[in-house]
C-alpha cells in the first residue's frame, strides 16, 4: 500500500483528477495549460519548479523546510479565501441587533458561487491597501479581468445577510473615506449655491456638482478602486431583482406585503429625562457604551438606537419624560426633487432585473443613471432634454445585470441602499454564515467574550 501511495504516477493521477475538477468548476479551459506543468512536476522533472530547494538533495535545511511550508500555506490560504470562505469582523453597529460590533464570522463564498478576482495581481492577505500605509495600493491594475461568477450552492435570497463590495466605493477621498466621496460632494452643494447667490448668480444642479467636485479634488488625494478592491459591507438583502419596495412609516413592504417583524429593528429615539440615565442599566438593556456616550446631547437629552422592547422598558423609567422616534433624514437616494423620499418613507421602488427593459425618461433617470453609466459601463449624457447612451438617443434601456437592495437592521444608523442605491450582482461577495468569536469592547479580560454567540450559525 505504501508503494502505491508513494508512486509518482499515482500522485500525478490524484493531482490531475483534482486539478481537472477545479478546471471544470471554474470553466476556463486555459487552465488546461497547467496539465503539462503537473506532468513535469511529478513525472519528467525537467524544470526545477521549487527553485528555493536544492535540486537532487533529499534532506533539506530547516530554513528551506520553513520556506516550503510557508509557500504552501500562502497558496492554500489564498485559494481557500478566494473560492470557499473568508473571515470578517463586524466594525460598526449598522446590523444590530442581528450582528454585533466585535462579532468575528466566516463568510461563505460558495453560497452564491465564488466571484473570480477582477484584479488578480495583489499582495496575499491584503484587501486594497498595504498594512501601515494610508493609500499605498496592495494590488496592481496591470491585469483586469471581466466579471465572472462560478457555480455555487445557491443564489441570494431575500433576508440573507450578505457581504458585498461597497457600490459607492469606486472613488475614494484618501484619509476621509467616511462619508463616501459622493456624499462629500453633496455636502458641499449648499455652500456652492449660497456662494453663487451672494454674488447674484444662479447655478444649475449640474454646475453646482461640477464646482463641488473640483473643490474636493483640489483639497484632497482622490483614488479609484476596481470592484473587488472596494470596501466590504455587510447588510441584509431586503429587495430582490424584479421586486417593488416601499417603506411606510418605517415599515418595509415588498410587492405589497409587509416584509419583517418591525419589533426586531432598531431606530433612533429622542429621549428627554429629568436626571441622567444609569449607564449600567442601559448597558444591561443592550445599549453599547459608544452609543451612550455619543447619544448624550446635553440638557438631559439623549438620542439612542433602540428596539421596540427597549423603548417600552425606557418609558417605564422614572426619570424619562418623553420618547419619540428621531426626525426623518431627507438626504436619500436618488437625491432628486422628483423623489422627495426619506429613510422611513420611500418608494414604490422597482428593483432592476437582468434582461428587463424599461422606458427611460428624464423623470426616472435619477434612479438608473448610476446603473447605466457606472455599473454597466455606458456613456450616458443628457443634451437638450434628450438622453443619449453611447452617443445614440435612448428612450428605453435593458439591464445587463441583476440588482439588489440592502439595508441594515439598525435602521437609523446604517449607511445602506437608501443612501447609495442598488447593489449590482458583480459586487456580491458571499453570505454571512457562522460566528466563531464575539468580543464586547466595553468589557475586559474574559468578560469581553460573548459566550452565547460563539459557534453560532447566522440567520
Amino acid at each position: 500500500m505504501s508503494r502505491i501511495l508513494t508512486n509518482r504516477w499515482f500522485k500525478f493521477g490524484c493531482m490531475l483528477f483534482v486539478y481537472l475538477l477545479w478546471t471544470l468548476w471554474i470553466g476556463s479551459w486555459w487552465l488546461l495549460l497547467g496539465v503539462p506543468v503537473l506532468f513535469d512536476i511529478y513525472i519528467t522533472k525537467k524544470v526545477h519548479w521549487a527553485f528555493w530547494k536544492k535540486k537532487g538533495v533529499e534532506k533539506q535545511s530547516k530554513a528551506v523546510e520553513w520556506i516550503d511550508a510557508l509557500i504552501f500555506a500562502i497558496i492554500a490560504a489564498t485559494l481557500i479565501r478566494m473560492f470557499f470562505f473568508e473571515a470578517y469582523t463586524i466594525p460598526t453597529s449598522s446590523m444590530e441587533k442581528s450582528m454585533l460590533v466585535g462579532d468575528y464570522l466566516f463568510v461563505s463564498k460558495v453560497a452564491y458561487g465564488p466571484k473570480l478576482p477582477n484584479t488578480p495581481l495583489s499582495v496575499p492577505f491584503t484587501h486594497h491597501t498595504l498594512p501601515f500605509t494610508q493609500s499605498t495600493k496592495a494590488y496592481s491594475d496591470l491585469i483586469q479581468w471581466p466579471y465572472k461568477r462560478i457555480a455555487g450552492l445557491g443564489e441570494v435570497k431575500r433576508e440573507d445577510i450578505v457581504v458585498f463590495n461597497f457600490p459607492a466605493g469606486d472613488t475614494v477621498v484618501v484619509g476621509r473615506e467616511n462619508p463616501d466621496y459622493y456624499s462629500q460632494i453633496r455636502g458641499k452643494l449648499p455652500d456652492v449655491q449660497d456662494a453663487a447667490w451672494e454674488q447674484g448668480l444662479s447655478v444649475t444642479p449640474e454646475e453646482a456638482w461640477s464646482i463641488a467636485r473640483k473643490k474636493i479634488w483640489r483639497e484632497n488625494e482622490i483614488i479609484a478602486r476596481p470592484v473587488d478592491k472596494r470596501e466590504n459591507y455587510i447588510k441584509r438583502c431586503v429587495g430582490m431583482p424584479g421586486d417593488v419596495l416601499e417603506m411606510k412609516d418605517a415599515v418595509l413592504y415588498v410587492n405589497g406585503k409587509k416584509l419583517e417583524d418591525n419589533d426586531k429593528m432598531q431606530y433612533n429615539y429622542d429621549i428627554i429625562v429629568n436626571a441622567p440615565f444609569n449607564r449600567v442599566k442601559l448597558q444591561e438593556m443592550g445599549v453599547s457604551m459608544e452609543d451612550i456616550n455619543s447619544g448624550y446631547r446635553g440638557n438631559n437629552c439623549y438620542v439612542l438606537p433602540l428596539t421596540v422592547e427597549m423603548v417600552e422598558k425606557i418609558k417605564k423609567m422614572s426619570n424619562v419624560l418623553s420618547v419619540t422616534r428621531e426626525e426623518e433624514d431627507r438626504l436619500i437616494f436618488p437625491y432628486s426633487p422628483n423623489y422627495p423620499w426619506t429613510r422611513d418613507d420611500f418608494g414604490p421602488l422597482p428593483i432592476p432585473k437582468k434582461g428587463e427593459t424599461i422606458d427611460l425618461t428624464l423623470e426616472n433617470l435619477p434612479l438608473y443613471d448610476r446603473i447605466i453609466g457606472a455599473y454597466e459601463e455606458n456613456k450616458l449624457e443628457v443634451k437638450d432634454s434628450v438622453i443619449y447612451i453611447n452617443g445614440s438617443p435612448a428612450d428605453k434601456y435593458t439591464f445587463k445585470m441583476d440588482y439588489f437592495w440592502m439595508m441594515g437592521d439598525n435602521r437609523h444608523n446604517s449607511a445602506d441602499s437608501r443612501y447609495w442605491g442598488f447593489v449590482p450582482e458583480d459586487h456580491i461577495v458571499g453570505k454571512a454564515y457562522f460566528i466563531w468569536l464575539s468580543l464586547d469592547k466595553d468589557k475586559s479580560f474574559l468578560g469581553k467574550i460573548r459566550w452565547n454567540r460563539l459557534f453560532r450559525f447566522i440567520h
